[in-house]
């Protein structure tokens, strides 16, 4: 848990905020959250080659209806 002491009565609010991202900073808390919201569970071999057979056989399918003129292309 994060400890930060009260705000002095001549102290300005942006020093407290100051104060506060540095102690969250050195704490490492904003790094492990940003570490768990990119985990992903480990994949079989086997399993990361059909997914990405699937994005391949959806990516020349998207290419070719953009040819053909039947879906617009993306910006």
């Amino acid at each position: 848990m994060i400890q930060v002491k009260r705000k002095d009565a001549k102290e300005a609010n942006e020093n407290l905020l100051r104060r506060f991202n540095r102690r969250v900073l050195q704490s490492g808390v904003v790094s492990k959250a940003k570490a768990a919201q990119r985990f992903s569970k480990p994949q079989s071999k086997r399993d990361r080659r059909d997914s990405a057979i699937i994005r391949e056989q959806r990516k020349a399918d998207k290419a070719l209806q953009i040819r053909m003129g039947l879906a617009k292309p993306s910006r």
